[in-house]
């Protein structure tokens, strides 16, 4: 007997070893993939440094000591005398920390940390969303304090950097795994809308500031906090349109940070496009529509603002056409006009500006892709492909390539070279078990490095794309909601993917 209980006992304790073995292995490959992670952007941010070095020096050279010294007063100066963002949130902070200094100040902008592709991981937890609650669900009235606060000025100052090209399609296709993204813990919040939600937005000055829409015609202003644990509604907006009553199809952010614009419908003469300034109070003046109509019938289905340097945005829309609207002088005067109302045959699914030229893509439902050529005034390429098309989207990174979202099952997403005509690089997809149909509602977006695409999916679960990965299946999958995800959308100043969802809730997915 005392054997018996000896050689139980061993068993046990060999056992315990085992899983302890397990686990430590684990945490051991979990530590030197975060020690990966922080040597790659070490060894980034020394260069950066070292490239900032050399500019220096040679500015140094090129002039005198005295001409040398001059110019860096002056650079002081206009450094000091930096822009500062209008986008809506609170100064508080640093109106208290500077009130009392008497020594000039010298403001650098803030260097914004590169993301790694996030590696979302399915986790046993992850099945269900978590029932948590942010800040935001214990009133779903915002304080009229939080509604009328102004943005600080922190995050990621996009409109004031210089995009530099980096070469990303030589590397698609090039690998037979992926490298995986992960998701280290999951949240999720009411969206405090009471019908399903239609889309997202970043703030293009603050992307911890984001907006939803939803069919309620109510656009919610929120704040990340905590790092990506959870957000805080700061003003709920009703941008209903006047006549029709109808809600927002699609919300872009003024490059500024400051104010949003909403697309609606061409129908009955209703409004077509609205202006909230976010910095207003709630009342009649901090939503207004413009004067002009420029779409003659049906949904307006896109509005982006180009990434130019005179501001500038594009709607596509059901009547075929693709409208150019330019900032005029004087409060919410644009000038619209249109750059072609007869390449498509059918509606316009999606616009996009290019970085490096002043080309504006639009997507279509005949099938049909088209680069228009601003300056010149014509179609500078025109794609054909087998499906038609429901939007369109830019790479971050490489000026060159830019992504379509089709209808066919599998095959939902295509990357094309703005160089090449009729060639298609890469198409990859997802099976989808709840719909055969393939929603126009369901959009994508690119993680900040450019080498990964998130995809909403008419199942609850958040596709992500390796272009680096020769397969045509989601790299990797994550079940992050309930019901259909819409969008799945990366913050570049933390490491987070919010996304939402028609279950009427927002995820927060902590991500490296």
């Amino acid at each position: 007997m005392d054997e018996q209980n000896g050689t139980t006992s061993r068993e046990e304790q060999e056992e315990a070893l085992v899983a302890l073995i397990e686990h430590r292995t684990r945490e051991v490959k979990n530590l030197r993939h975060r020690l990966a992670y922080y040597k790659s952007q070490l060894e980034e941010a020394e260069k950066r440094l070292q490239d900032s070095e050399s500019k220096l020096a040679r500015l140094r050279g090129q002039t005198n000591a005295v001409s040398s010294r001059s110019s860096l007063g002056d650079g002081l100066k206009t450094v000091k005398t930096e822009r500062r963002s209008n986008s809506p949130i609170d100064r508080r902070e640093g109106s208290s920390k500077n009130h009392n200094q008497s020594k000039p100040e010298l403001l650098i902008p803030a260097v914004s940390p590169k993301i790694s592709p996030p590696r979302l991981v399915p986790r046993s937890s992850e099945g269900s969303p978590s029932a948590s609650r942010g800040k935001s669900d214990k009133s779903h009235k915002p304080s009229s304090e939080q509604q009328n606060t102004e943005v600080k000025d922190k995050g990621t100052k996009r409109r004031f950097e210089q995009k530099e090209h980096k070469e990303l399609i030589p590397l698609i296709r090039k690998s037979s795994s992926p490298t995986l993204v992960h998701c280290q813990t999951s949240n999720h919040i009411s969206s405090q809308h009471k019908r399903k939600l239609r889309s997202i937005c970043l703030c293009p000055v603050n992307d911890q500031l984001f907006v939803t829409s939803a069919l309620d015609g109510v656009v919610n202003l929120w704040q990340v906090q905590s790092k990506g644990s959870g957000a805080s509604l700061l003003s709920t907006t009703d941008c209903v349109s006047p006549k029709q009553r109808r809600w927002p199809e699609d919300v872009a952010w003024h490059p500024d940070g400051n104010s949003l614009f909403s697309v609606y419908s061409a129908d009955s003469g209703d409004s077509q496009i609205s202006v909230t300034n976010l910095n207003k109070k709630q009342g009649g003046d901090r939503v207004k529509f413009l004067e002009d109509k420029p779409h003659v019938k049906g949904i307006i289905n896109g509005i982006v603002f180009m990434p130019w340097d005179n501001t500038c945005f594009v709607t596509g829309g059901s009547d075929h056409a693709v409208i150019l609207w330019s900032e005029q002088d004087g409060e919410n005067k644009w000038k619209p006009k249109a750059l072609h109302r007869n390449l498509h045959s059918s509606a316009v699914m999606g616009v996009a500006g290019m970085q490096q030229k002043h080309i504006v893509l639009s997507a279509g439902a005949d099938r049909r892709i088209f680069g228009y050529d601003v300056r010149v005034g014509r179609a500078d390429f025109k794609h054909q492909i087998d499906s038609k098309c429901m939007s369109v989207l830019p790479n971050p990174c490489d000026f060159n390539l830019f992504m379509v979202q089709t209808g066919t099952h599998e095959k939902q997403l295509r990357l094309f070279d703005i160089r090449l005509r009729q060639t298609e690089l890469h198409s990859f997809g997802w099976k989808q078990e709840s719909s055969e149909s393939q929603s126009a509602l369901i959009n994508q977006a690119w993680s900040p490095d450019g080498l990964y695409i998130t995809s909403g999916s008419a199942d609850p679960v958040i596709h992500i794309f390796d272009i680096r990965y020769n397969a045509h299946r989601p790299s990797q999958s994550i079940r992050a909601h309930h019901k259909r995800v819409f969008r799945a959308m990366w913050l570049q100043s933390v490491p987070l993917v919010i996304s939402i969802s028609s279950d009427l809730n927002i995820g927060l997915h902590k991500v490296y």
